[in-house]
Order: structure tokens, then sequence, then C-alpha cells
């Protein structure tokens, strides 16, 4: 979340200057329009008139509008480094905060509030200010949880979304597991999707209902703000299903989860890999600090802070330890190399509110592209009886509204197919209309479950589509036994598309770990809807890559070994049986089976 005050040096003296000869050249309605970034002073806020009033609203409508219905908020903080206030300027300060918060319909809540050290008992207040729930309509931050198997995971998930601790024999977990096979063996195989709601003001809005269930509509009425935690498989197994997660869900933050008696081992530094290959913020969990000895656990946060200082990382490991080091935390997580680390226990609840007070600070990473035209990816299919053909995904861009027609594509050869939206629903909500970067299913009219695919789009006619077989893009190789040259074939995962892919042709002869070069790609079953700038993954086994789509190749044909018209051509022409030759092989068959049988 971006702080409240443009502290960067140029700033600060282009307003200092500014206000060094206010009174003689300029009256407050030319500070209004010369001034429009911050408060300029910690006095600003203690009785103002009309025209500074209205300079703190447009101030806080233009702050809630970049940080997406929320923002950070310090009283008592001046440019001139003359920090503080006293107790009643401090109380005049909230006051007019109160008022300003209430015309814009929103809610303000206390973070922390510090003296400073020798400023003779003046006071600083740090204020989350949110806007109040809409009808049908919150805002979604969605979270990938990985780690290594028996992390943690989704326990420290049932705790946070349903309210109850652990037994410490994973009673946490069994609401959040979707198949018999995951409840015996106490491992998530698949992606898993759980909701943490958080009102205007900050608080926790989940109740768990009858037999420990969540009632999503409820939840998302009461919530300004909604955790969508993407919950991830932990074991090698599920590699794939995990990069797809990552990929496809295209979540804003990722929580690496570290058991603190195990360590650092098994996938975690492949799970902590994948995340910053795609760029994503990381924060880490180390869970079970209640039955790990201290001696152990230091020596864990030793290893995970060596990690992430490495030339691979490049991060600032911070440790969490109270409120004022969650607000700092929150303040530079998105866009900083800050990476806050928690010690929290499902069993004690040892430093559970620390994690659910950073939780209600995240904001949307994703930029508002709701004035492009309709894009809308597809992660996931269903057949509901009495409803029909249902899609989930993500709308990467513009509005989606029902009854509206968009193309639904590309199939095997590479068309797209008008499709009307028949309902919306966001996190099981009826709603109307979906804008980007939120997630959503939609009912679609007149079309078949076999038609769909994960992968596919859902485009705006005027983007006028195409599908496309080969694609040109950088690589970085991240690891491979031996060496990569043409014609070798390995998993690509862009977005929610997941289909293997044959390399045409490359830059060097070959590829070795930590090489990097420009790659043709054809995909060997289906074409793709893609766009330039897209991150990819690369592996096949223990072979991972990176990289990014720099250009799309439009006029490549389909090879006729992969095209459904030459499928059915074959299966049309003429067997042997059929042919001359078939049948005299049969009839010596059949003497054979007959002079078998008499003898």
């Amino acid at each position: 979340m971006e702080p409240a005050f443009d502290s960067s040096p140029s700033a600060a003296q282009q307003i200092s200057d500014l206000f060094s000869h206010k009174a003689s050249t300029h009256n407050s309605s030319e500070l209004v329009q010369k001034v429009n970034t911050s408060i300029p002073e910690k006095s600003f806020l203690i009785n103002p008139d009309e025209d500074s009033y209205n300079f703190i609203l447009q101030h806080l409508r233009d702050k809630l509008a970049k940080g997406n219905g929320e923002t950070l908020f310090q009283i008592g903080v001046d440019e001139c480094n003359d920090n503080g206030l006293t107790e009643d300027e401090m109380t005049e300060s909230v006051a007019t905060l109160s008022r300003a918060v209430a015309d814009l319909n929103a809610d303000y809540v206390l973070l922390r509030q510090k003296t400073i050290e020798n400023g003779n008992g003046r006071l600083i207040g740090d204020y989350l200010i949110r806007e109040k729930a809409k009808s049908n309509d919150f805002y979604e931050v969605r979270v990938a949880v990985v780690g290594n198997v028996d992390a943690g995971k989704s326990t420290l998930l049932g705790v946070l979304t349903h309210g109850n601790l652990d037994n410490g024999r994973g009673l946490a977990r069994q609401n959040l597991f979707r198949h018999k096979h995951e409840i015996e063996s106490g491992r998530t195989s698949s992606v898993g999707n759980d909701i943490l709601g958080f009102d205007s003001k900050g608080m926790v809005v989940n109740s768990a209902e009858h037999a420990g269930h969540l009632d999503w509509v409820k939840i998302c009425e009461a919530s300004s703000k909604v955790i969508t935690f993407i919950d991830l498989a932990g074991h090698e197994r599920y590699l794939k299903t995990t990069i797809f997660g990552m990929t496809g869900h295209a979540p804003d933050y990722t929580m690496l989860m570290v058991g603190a008696n195990a360590g650092i081992i098994g996938m975690t530094k492949e799970h902590l890999g994948l995340a910053l290959a795609l760029s994503v913020p990381v924060f880490v969990v180390i869970t079970k600090v209640d039955m790990c000895p201290p001696n152990v656990l230091q020596n864990t946060l030793k290893l995970l802070q060596r990690v992430l200082k490495s030339p691979g990382c490049r991060k600032i490991p911070v440790l969490v330890q109270s409120k004022d080091d969650v607000v700092l935390a929150a303040c530079n997580f998105a866009t900083e190399r800050l990476c806050p680390i928690f010690q929290v226990s499902n069993v004690t609840g040892y430093n559970l509110d620390l994690l659910k007070m950073f939780m209600n600070l995240l904001v949307p990473r994703s930029p508002n592209y709701d004035s492009e035209p309709a894009e809308f990816q597809i992660d996931d299919t269903y057949s509901v009886p009495g409803v029909g053909t249902v899609i989930s995904g993500l709308c990467m861009r513009g509005v989606i509204k029902m009854n509206d027609v968009l193309y639904l594509g590309p199939d095997s050869l590479g068309h797209f197919t008008a499709v009307a939206i028949k309902s919306i629903h966001r996190k099981r909500m009826p709603v109307k209309e979906v804008r980007s970067g939120q997630t959503a299913s939609f009912a679609l009219k007149k079309m078949k479950r076999s038609d769909t695919r994960k992968g596919m789009f859902l485009l705006a006619p005027s983007l006028n589509p195409k599908a496309y077989w080969e694609f040109e893009g950088e690589i970085l190789v991240l690891h491979h036994p031996t060496t990569i040259s043409p014609r070798y074939q390995a998993m690509v995962h862009c977005g929610s598309i997941r289909q293997t892919a044959t390399i045409v042709r490359m830059t060097r002869d070959c590829l070795r770990t930590g090489d990097k070069a420009g790659v043709l790609f054809r995909f060997i079953k289906n074409p793709e809807y893609l766009r330039e700038g897209q991150k990819m993954v690369f592996r096949e086994g223990r072979t991972k890559a990176i990289g990014n789509i720099v250009r799309l190749i439009s006029d490549a044909s389909p090879s006729p070994k992969t095209t459904k018209t030459k499928k059915m051509i074959r299966q049309q022409k003429p067997s042997d049986d059929q042919a001359g030759g078939g049948g005299k092989r049969r009839s010596r068959h059949r003497a054979f089976s007959t002079a078998s049988n008499e003898g």
C-alpha cells in the first residue's frame, strides 16, 4: 500500500518552496490547484477553512481511487520533519478526518499511534481509510499459498477463514479438502479456494455456519474487501497443478509457508523461485512454532534469511513482531524488495492477529483496465444440472455484463464462437457485471461443456481475435540436466494455457542451465490466444525455464498431424481389411483357424 505522503526529496523540496512564500503570492484556491499530491503541513487538518477542507476531500478522494478503495493516512507528519501533534491538536485533526471520511462514504480506523521520543509527548497516528461496501460489489485480493508438503498450508487457511484453532491433528483443514483421497491422506492435490472478508473498519466478517461451512454470499455482502486464498499443492507430484495455480489464477501476492521444525526443504525453493520468476511479491509464514525447539527455530530463521538475501532473490527480510512492523511492512511491501516474515501457531493462535492485520492492509496490484475491450481467461469449466455449461476464470480487461455476446475460443481449429452470457456469479453471489481484475463464473447459453476447455478466452468482438500456432519467446533456462536443442518438447504454462510445445528453432545451437536465448515455439495440439509481453513457464520433468512472449506468428499453418480434419479423412479412408490384400490375409487366417479346430 502506498504511503499517504510523497516523501521523495524532490517533492518535499517543491512543497517547501511553495509554502515558503504562499502568504504573499498565493491564496488558498491557487494552493488547491497547484498542490494535489499530499497534505503539506501537519496542522493542515486543524480547523481548516472551506478551501482547505475541499482540498483535503479531493486529496482523500484521489488516494482512495488510486488505492482501489482504501489508503493509509498519517496525521502529525510534516514535510519539514517537524513531526508530532499535541493531544488537543490530534483530537481536532481526527475530527476533521472523521468529517471528511463521512462525506466520502467511507470509514477510518486507527492502526497505531506512537509518541515521538524527546518530542514533549507529541503524537503521530496512522489511520486506514476504506470505502464502505457497495451493493453486490467488493474489492478482491488474491493470495497464492505455497510451500513444501506438511508445512501447514491448509491448516492455516482453515484457522484464518473459520476462526477456530487447530487441535494439532489437522482438524482445521478438514473443511477445505475437495476430494476423498485428500481427506484420507491430508495432502492437497487440487487448486482450492477460500475467502476471508473484511468490512470497511477492518474487522473480519467470516463466521462458520452449521457443520463448519462458510456462507460465501453472506461474507461477500458484508465485506468491503475479500482475500481469496488459492490453496496449492506442496507435493512434487502435483507441481504442474501448482504452476497452473500460479499462472492461471494470477495471484496478487504469494504466501510462502515454512514449517519451523522442518525448515527449508523439498519444494520450498522451487515455489519461491516460481513466485520470483512471475514477479509476484512474497511474504513468509513460519508455522508450528509452538512445537519447535528454540534452537531449531533460530536455525530455520537464519537459513531463511540467507536464502532471501542470496543473489537469486535479493529480498530484504523483515521479522514482524508488532503492529508497528505490520504497518511498515504493508506500506512498502508491494513496491519494494521487502519480504515480511511471520511466526505463527495454528494451535495456540500465536501472532495470528498480526497476520490478519497484514492481510487487511494488502491492496490489489492489478491495474484498472475497465475502459478496454473485454478479455476473460477461463481456468475451469463445469456442467451444472438445471443451469448448463458454466465457466470460471479471471476478467483481464474491460467490463462484462449479463446478456453480453462475446467470442469464445479458440477451438482445435483456431475458430471463435459467439456466445451469450446468461448469468454472472462472484464468489457464489449473483451480480450484474464483472470488471477487470475480478474473478467470476459465467453461465453460457446454448453451449456444451465439451466445446469449452481450460485456456480458452471470452473476448469482445471488437478485438477481432486470432489464434496462434507459433510464437517467439525469450527464455532463461533455470535448470536442465543436459542440453536443449531444436525439436525438444515440453509443457508451456502461459496464464491459464497449459499445452505441450515444440522448439522449432533457437538463436543458439543448444541451451544449458543458465543460458538465455530467443526461441520459436509451436503448439502440438491446439492453437491458442496469446498477447505479446505475457510471462511463460517452460517445464518438462526437472527442466525449468522462464521467459516472455516477444512476437506472435500469425501466418503459421496448422500441422496436418494435429487437425481434426486430417483425423476425419484418415477415418474415412478404406482400411486394409476392405482392400484386396486385407481380404486375402483374413481368408488365410480363417482357413488356419478351421484347420486347427479340425485337427
